[in-house]
């Protein structure tokens, strides 16, 4: 469920994030209203509500006067074009300062790179929490 980790409103951002990067929440499709994340997560209200302000403001849910709100279009592409950019900034910029002090040429590191790639068992790298029910965004059910 949620943590101390960081504020409950940005982990809740973060979950209905998530759905839309793996397309569990499809574009065009409705999210969960704030009464139905804080029923869930037994949080106040305005707390979920900030958090679908923030993908709002964010332009990856899009408000629909009187019927709720939805994912935006071309809202996954845009999400995953940043998460891109992130992920080449927190880790493969670093991992080539790092291959270059050590003297490991481009080649080197593809190499490198390419062979981790075939010992890692993508089932472990995103492990599912099985005691931990997630809501079918799309409805606003919970399923185990």
């Amino acid at each position: 469920m949620l943590d101390d980790s960081s504020p409950i409103f940005v982990q809740i951002a973060e979950r209905l994030a998530d759905e839309i990067a793996d397309g569990a929440l499809a574009e065009g499709g409705r999210a969960p209203s704030s009464n139905e994340l804080a029923a869930f997560y037994r949080i106040n209200p305005a707390t979920a509500a900030k958090g679908l302000n923030v993908l709002t403001d964010d332009g990856l849910l899009e408000k629909r006067r009187g019927v709720g709100m939805f994912v935006a279009s071309g809202a996954r592409e845009r999400l995953l074009e940043r998460r891109r950019t992130a992920f080449a900034q927190r880790y493969v910029v670093p991992l080539i300062a790092e291959a270059t002090r050590l003297g490991i040429n481009t080649e080197a590191l593809l190499t490198l790179v390419r062979e981790a790639g075939e010992v890692v068992d993508v089932s472990e790298v995103r492990p599912a929490v099985a005691d931990e029910p997630q809501p079918n965004s799309a409805r606003g059910d919970i399923t185990v």
